[in-house]
């Protein structure tokens, strides 16, 4: 089983900056797409951004140019950096693993973060 622990979250005004890490266990990290999603009080879960094991990167077009998804493979912990941030980038965020190895299909998700930037 794998265990995403992701911290990073907190309170900051509009217009600063965080940056979220999300440590994975197990061994497939290196193989796996690694995801950002978030959810806001009374919405859906959405897609934030993606990396996937062969270095493409995939955002939402709501944050593109101001958040950045990258991965350390040897650290197996994928990062989100966010910066311009806007209210309403609350959210509480998760990160993702997911991928399929032959007949073998993974989907793992994280506890989440709360993120709250105020006005």
């Amino acid at each position: 089983q794998v265990q995403l622990v992701e911290s990073g979250g907190g309170l900051v005004q509009a217009g600063g900056s965080l940056r979220l890490s999300c440590a994975a266990s197990g061994s497939r990290f290196s193989i796996s797409a690694m995801g950002w999603y978030r959810q806001a009080p009374g919405k859906q879960r959405e897609l934030v951004a993606v990396s996937t094991s062969d270095g493409r990167t995939t955002y939402a077009d709501s944050v593109k140019g101001r958040f950045t998804i990258s991965r350390d493979n040897a650290k197996k912990t994928v990062y989100l950096q966010m910066s311009s941030l806007k209210p309403e980038d609350t959210a509480v965020y998760y990160c993702n693993q997911k991928g399929s190895l032959f007949l073998d299909d993974w989907d793992y998700w994280g506890q989440g973060t709360q993120v709250t930037v105020s006005s």
